[in-house]
């Protein structure tokens, strides 16, 4: 009795998780003021702007154009992304809506933050003073 019980909680909360993610997706996240932000942090809206590996407005890494287009891949989609569309503004923050409806489906903007400044697997603590700047220009 107990097992089933288990079983039903948690496909429960499989199913309430994906019907937040599907809601959050159907209210088409506006995530422009938070890029804004980054942007202004990163590279003061110079589209040309490079540092080490990270370019664009967005300074976006190799390693995260990569990700888009394995997660693009894995949508089915044909669409992929070059290391020289860093440099386009419109394609940068195509590929930061991409990570985030990936890895930040139900659309947290502290998430969000965190995860651009400290990768996938960020580090609350040495995110911490990334985010309070960002909320500062968003606010």
């Amino acid at each position: 009795m107990m097992r089933i019980l288990k079983v039903v909680s948690i496909c429960f909360l499989m199913i309430f998780a994906s019907t937040l993610e599907a809601s959050a997706k159907k209210d088409g996240f506006d995530w422009e003021p938070v890029m804004n932000a980054i942007i202004q942090i990163e590279s003061k809206g110079n589209p040309m702007a490079v540092n080490g590996s990270y370019v664009g407005v967005l300074q976006i890494s190799p390693v995260l154009v990569k990700e888009c287009n394995n997660i693009l891949k894995s949508n089915g989609s044909n669409k992929r992304y070059s290391l020289a569309d860093r440099f386009n503004a419109t394609k940068s923050k195509e590929m930061f809506v991409i990570i985030q409806s990936f890895h930040n489906p139900l659309n947290s903007v502290e998430k969000a933050i965190r995860l651009w400044s400290g990768g996938i697997r960020y580090n609350v603590s040495k995110t911490q003073a990334y985010l309070r700047k960002v909320m500062r220009l968003i606010n």
